[in-house]
């Protein structure tokens, strides 16, 4: 996807405002269907049946009818695949959608003409039943899109994303392997000895936040004033969102860019990042904190890093079993629990070495990896790991792009 921000006039705002509100619609009562049907009901309607529904719905309501059909059909094209995509065990079962929190609409079967560029810095792109929206010509249009998905998000902004199969990220080619460790302090450390921290928001916007955060508790619901303080917020939610985003694409693609083979720990980050157990009545124990770990988990984007990685890097990315990466000295191979001294010092009591603790986690990784890549038979010049006898590695540094 290549993402760019929409400029919609008033007029051409309400009229897309319209088009999410179908897409919504349509979503909803497929999701509603699929929650009625059972086996002793028979099975749920498709995608053709649905496409008949929709006609008949289109004839019999006139708001509906104003709206776009293509839009309308993709959201119950889009519904398919969610549940397509929930039966093969790869994602959760499709839910309602909300206004206000799903705002967008995807529309396929794009022509050439039906995007131009307006100037420099300006494109156009053809909605239907919209006429041409402006966009931010950030950089080139890829060629041959053939659908785009509008959307708007919680800070009020429109983006435009057209659909297309990004250029793979090439690797040096001289079978360097690296191991990434994630971590909350440190977002990312590498077995070159890299640590890399995600960018978030200034001291100054994070007192900002917390200020416009407690006037929220005080203002009253469903006032103008709470609609502004939520507006405020979610501006700022937004810019910590971008950044960190940002941080991603650049370090993904360095890592993509600098080895052949990426090593990084098969996490369940859904698990990981659940609630605390207990209930109101019988609260567990350390519930505060196990929320503050959870955000700082989402706030490193450990699972958006390691899909990007697959998305530019394809096969050249290995998952590994985290047991004890953390515990094992990476000169020696001795397990012990309490080598780790502190968030941030490992020490073994074995041999003597000592240094960073994510960064001996991540050479444990990308020992694995190695092995892993040997096994599997891939054209990797495999490198030895430091070994008892103090033999090093000279491995390739990680160049962030600027």
């Amino acid at each position: 996807m290549s993402r760019y921000r929409l400029d919609p006039t008033s007029e051409q705002e309400e009229l897309l405002f319209g088009h999410c509100a179908h897409a919504r619609f349509v979503w909803n009562l497929a999701v509603e269907q699929q929650g009625w049907w059972s086996r002793f009901r028979g099975r749920a309607p498709g995608f053709a049946e649905q496409c008949r529904q929709l006609t008949e719905a289109r004839a019999a309501f006139g708001w509906l009818a104003a709206g776009s059909v293509t839009v309308q059909q993709q959201a119950l094209r889009d519904f398919n695949q969610a549940m397509a995509n929930f039966f093969a065990g790869t994602h959760r079962r499709p839910t309602w959608r909300k206004a206000g929190l799903h705002e967008g609409f995807r529309q396929v079967g794009l022509k050439p003409h039906q995007v131009r560029r307006l100037s420099r810095r300006w494109g156009a792109v053809q909605v239907p039943k919209v006429g041409w929206v402006r966009f931010r010509m950030s950089r080139p249009v890829p060629e041959g899109v053939k659908s785009y998905r509008v959307t708007r998000d919680r800070a009020g902004r429109w983006h435009v994303a057209f659909a297309h199969v990004p250029d793979l990220v090439p690797g040096p080619g001289n079978g360097a392997v690296a191991g990434v460790d994630r971590g909350v302090t440190v977002a990312a450390a590498t077995s070159a000895g890299d640590l890399l921290r995600v960018p978030g928001l200034t001291p100054g916007e994070s007192r900002r936040l917390g200020l416009l955060r407690r006037k929220l508790s005080r203002a009253k619901p469903g006032g103008r004033r709470r609609a502004r303080l939520k507006a405020a917020i979610a501006r700022l939610m937004a810019r910590q969102a971008d950044r960190r985003k940002n941080w991603v694409e650049q370090t993904s693609t360095a890592l993509a860019r600098s080895f052949d083979v990426i090593g990084v720990e098969d996490l369940d980050i859904r698990a990981m990042t659940a609630s605390a157990r207990g209930t109101l009545e019988r609260p567990g124990r350390n519930v505060r904190q196990k929320a503050g770990l959870n955000r700082g988990i989402l706030a490193s984007g450990w699972g958006l890093l390691v899909a990007r990685l697959e998305h530019k890097a394809p096969g050249r990315v290995v998952r590994i079993d985290p047991a004890y990466t953390s515990q094992r000295c990476s000169l020696c191979g001795v397990v012990d629990r309490e080598a780790r001294e502190s968030q941030a010092r490992f020490r073994c009591r074995s041999c003597g070495h000592a240094g960073n603790a994510d960064v001996n986690a991540a050479r444990n990784i990308a020992h694995a990896a190695r092995q892993s890549a040997s096994a599997a038979g891939p054209a990797v010049a495999a490198r030895g790991r430091p070994g008892v006898s103090g033999r090093t590695n000279r491995e390739p540094q990680l160049v962030l792009l600027s």
